[in-house]
C-alpha cells in the first residue's frame, strides 16, 4: 500500500473510532440518568410518589416524541416558508452567471407553487387518487375474501398465498409487477405476463403499459392492492369471526339471510374494525414513494407526492419547496389519524 493509502486508512479508523467513543459516551449518559431518577423515585413517599412515577414513565417518551417528531416538524414548517436551498449549496448558476443564494422567508410561495405549477398539481391529482382508489379497492377485495375464505374448510393453504405479498418489501413487489408489465414489440416473444395474456385473448397490439398514462398509474395502484389485500383480509376475517354466534342466529330467525345479513348485521358489527384497516391502508397510500420510484421514478405520468418531496430535497435541492410538499403530505394524514383516535374513544365510550 501507498503511504497516502495508509494517511486514508488511518484517518478513516480514527474518525471511527472518534464517533464510537461518541455513541457510548450518550448511552451511557441517558443510562446513568435513569439510573438516577430510578432511585430518586424509589426513594420518595407520600403525595410525590404517584406523579414522580407519571412523570417518570411518561417524561422519556414525551422527550423522544419531541426531539423526534415535534421539533422536526416545527422546522419542516419553518422551512416551508422559506426559499432554503440544500445544505452548502451556497451559489447557483444563473443565465451562465454564479448567483448568490441566500435563505430569506418567502411567505406561501412555496404552497402556492404546489397548487399552480402544472407538474406537480398533477402529482397532487394523482396523490388524491391514490387516496380514494387504493384503500376502497383493498378493503373491499380483503372483504370479500374474507367472507371467501370463511366459506372453506381448509383455508390455512389460501390465507398464507393471499397474506403472502404483505411480507415482501415494496422494492420487491414493484420489481415482480415490473416483469409482468415487461413489453415487447408485437411479433417478437413476449416476456411480460400481462402482455401475453392479452395477446391470447385477441388483442393483436397491447400498448406499452408502463408509458401509458393515465392506465400507467392505475397498473401501479394494482401493486399496493396486491400488497395490503392480505393484511384487510386477516384484519377484517377475525373481526368476523368475533361477531358471536347468538346476533348471527338471532337475525336468521327474523329472516335476514345473505346479502341482507352482510348489510344489516356483519358490516354494522365490524364498523370500528373497517375504519382502522382503512385508515391504515390510506396511510400507507400516503407513504408510497418505493413502488413510484423504482417502477417509473415518477415519469410518465406517474409522479406522486410522496416522491416529488424527495425530489425537491435531494435531487433539484429545492429544501423549501420540499418541505412544503412534506407539510401537505403531513397535512393530509393528519384528519385520518385524528378521526380514527375520535372514533375509537366513542366505540370505547358505547362499551
Amino acid at each position: 500500500m501507498t503511504p497516502s493509502s495508509h494517511v486514508v486508512l488511518a484517518s478513516t479508523f480514527s474518525e471511527s473510532v472518534s464517533k464510537l467513543a461518541s455513541v457510548i459516551e450518550v448511552v451511557a449518559g441517558f443510562l446513568a440518568i435513569l439510573l438516577i431518577v430510578f432511585f430518586v423515585a424509589g426513594r420518595v413517599t407520600g403525595r410525590l410518589q404517584k406523579p414522580l412515577a407519571v412523570v417518570i414513565c411518561l417524561g422519556p417518551a414525551v422527550v423522544l416524541a419531541t426531539i423526534g417528531l415535534v421539533i422536526p416538524a416545527i422546522n419542516t414548517m419553518v422551512l416551508s416558508l422559506t426559499n432554503k436551498q440544500a445544505s452548502g449549496q451556497k451559489f447557483t448558476l444563473v443565465n451562465g452567471k454564479l448567483v448568490s443564494l441566500k435563505t430569506k422567508y418567502v411567505g406561501w410561495d412555496n404552497y402556492k407553487f404546489a397548487f399552480t405549477d402544472p407538474s406537480t398539481r398533477g402529482t397532487l391529482i394523482r396523490t388524491v387518487l391514490w387516496i380514494v382508489i387504493v384503500p376502497l379497492v383493498t378493503v373491499f377485495v380483503g372483504l370479500l375474501l374474507a367472507l371467501l375464505t370463511d366459506q372453506m374448510k381448509r383455508v390455512t393453504l389460501a390465507k398464507s398465498l393471499i397474506f403472502l405479498p404483505t411480507a415482501i418489501s415494496f422494492v420487491g413487489a414493484s420489481l415482480i409487477w415490473s416483469l409482468m408489465y415487461d413489453y415487447a414489440s408485437p411479433g417478437n416473444p413476449q416476456t411480460g405476463l400481462l402482455s401475453e395474456v392479452v395477446i391470447k385473448l385477441g388483442w393483436k397490439n397491447p400498448p406499452n403499459w408502463i408509458l401509458s398514462s393515465p392506465l400507467n398509474t392505475f397498473l401501479i395502484m394494482v401493486v399496493l392492492v396486491w400488497i395490503e389485500v392480505g393484511f384487510a383480509m386477516v384484519v377484517l376475517g377475525a373481526a368476523l369471526k368475533a361477531i358471536p354466534d347468538e346476533i348471527l342466529e338471532a337475525a336468521r330467525m327474523d329472516g335476514a339471510t345473505g346479502l341482507t345479513l352482510f348489510r344489516t348485521v356483519q358490516i354494522p358489527m365490524i364498523r370500528s374494525t373497517l375504519i382502522v384497516v382503512t385508515t391504515t391502508v390510506t396511510i400507507a397510500t400516503l407513504k408510497t414513494f418505493d413502488i413510484v420510484f423504482t417502477m417509473t421514478n415518477g415519469n410518465y405520468n406517474t409522479d406522486i407526492l410522496a416522491r416529488q418531496m424527495y425530489n425537491e430535497l435531494f435531487v433539484t435541492n429545492q429544501t423549501g419547496r420540499g418541505a412544503a410538499l412534506a407539510v401537505i403530505l403531513f397535512l393530509c394524514v393528519l384528519p385520518l389519524v385524528v378521526y380514527n383516535v375520535f372514533q375509537m374513544r366513542k366505540d370505547r365510550a358505547t362499551r
